[in-house]
């Protein structure tokens, strides 16, 4: 039902063109110090995505986002022993 989505971040040289980035996909962030924008597009189209904003000559380089790769589920580790003692004593 749901799309999976992915992150790019493309560095611009100038932020004229910026707005024109909206047909990639979702223009989430636009940062004007640092002269990036980040775009949300569907992860199956990522990789074509890429090589045509590459193409453009006002961007610099396009950077993936690693997010939907991450193992986002943590397993805790021994659990410390002096809060288990604080939360049985009410403290």
């Amino acid at each position: 039902m749901f799309v999976q989505r992915q992150g790019l971040v493309v560095w611009l040289y100038s932020l004229k063109q910026a707005k024109m980035l909206r047909r990639f996909g979702n223009v989430h962030y636009v940062s004007k110090k640092l002269k990036y924008v980040v775009v949300y597009c569907n992860q199956d189209d990522a990789e074509e995505i890429i090589e045509k904003l590459q193409s453009f000559s006002f961007v610099k380089k396009v950077e993936p986002s690693y997010k939907p790769f991450l193992k986002m589920e943590y397993e805790n580790s021994a659990p410390d022993k002096a809060k288990e003692y604080d939360y049985k004593m009410g403290i």
